[in-house]
């Protein structure tokens, strides 16, 4: 198997079942995956037995994803009103999911979970900003009772206002799953200012690629690793300077050819890692 800190997302392998993800993992040469925790408290057995199959296979969870009800992902502003913390509607809903799923992750000895929080205001004196921390930090702290850490996606606003929203929110099992095609996507900014602003906070890397927009309001588009804007030397010069060590996720969500895709990424990674 390959470097033990490559790792891919389960949901880019597409599996119907624990038997198709562990074959593609070995068909990928990875031997580590974060995995969807999508349906852990309404399915426990079935993730349960997933966990247990890919651990009895030889196979590492390197982390969690979990992902909060309604999210759109139309379009921008779809995702904007929509994503993460932020709607009222969902909020019941998605704080008892959050503390499902923070309990099956400490069970389980899963120590990271990432998520999208939501478009986060760049005010501090933007009243949505402040709802929104306060029930950030109610997740933080149900993840924290449970040993559990986390990790905020980037791209949904600048690297300066997570930044800054970090600094606020004041949890230290929170921190940041950086993805440098999320900040192209979003439009969010540059992805190596950003990595270098976000590097304190940085706990897991997503491994993707994306060439911008057009035009402003709309959806960049997500590439094959090595197709896209991202600056990969430059990338990989800041990333592996970061302390503690971070693992890579790769993460591949279009494309007609995920394996070839996935593999491509991953002889990418191990290239970096292997001239450290």
């Amino acid at each position: 198997m390959t470097n033990p800190r490559i790792g891919v997302c389960s949901w880019s392998l597409r599996p119907s079942d624990p038997r198709q993800m562990i074959a593609a993992l070995r068909r990928l040469d990875i031997a580590a995956v974060q995995l969807a925790l999508g349906t852990a408290p309404a399915e426990p057995s079935i993730d349960r037995g997933v966990v247990d199959r890919l651990r009895n296979a030889g196979l590492r969870i390197m982390s969690g994803m979990m992902a909060m009800a309604g999210e759109d992902y139309s379009t921008l502003e779809s995702i904007r009103h929509s994503g993460g913390v932020w709607p009222d509607n969902t909020w019941p809903s998605n704080r008892r999911h959050a503390a499902a799923v923070a309990r099956f992750a400490g069970q389980e000895a899963i120590g990271l979970v990432t998520f999208h929080a939501g478009f986060l205001p760049q005010r501090r004196d933007d009243p949505g900003r402040s709802a929104m921390l306060d029930r950030l930090r109610r997740i933080a702290d149900l993840f924290g009772e449970h040993g559990v850490d986390l990790a905020f996606e980037t791209g949904q606003e600048t690297a300066e206002t997570l930044a800054d929203v970090l600094a606020q929110l004041d949890r230290p099992n929170v921190g940041v799953n950086f993805d440098p095609a999320n900040v192209i996507l979003y439009d969010a900014g540059d992805p190596m200012q950003a990595l270098c602003r976000l590097a304190p906070h940085v706990r897991q890397v997503h491994v993707k690629d994306a060439l911008p927009a057009d035009s402003p309001g709309a959806w960049g588009t997500e590439v094959a690793v090595g197709a896209g804007a991202v600056d990969w030397d430059a990338f990989f010069a800041q990333a592996l300077a970061i302390r503690p060590a971070v693992n890579f996720v790769i993460e591949r969500e279009t494309g007609d050819n995920r394996d070839g895709d996935i593999i491509a990424a991953r002889d990418v990674v191990a290239r970096y890692l292997s001239a450290q």
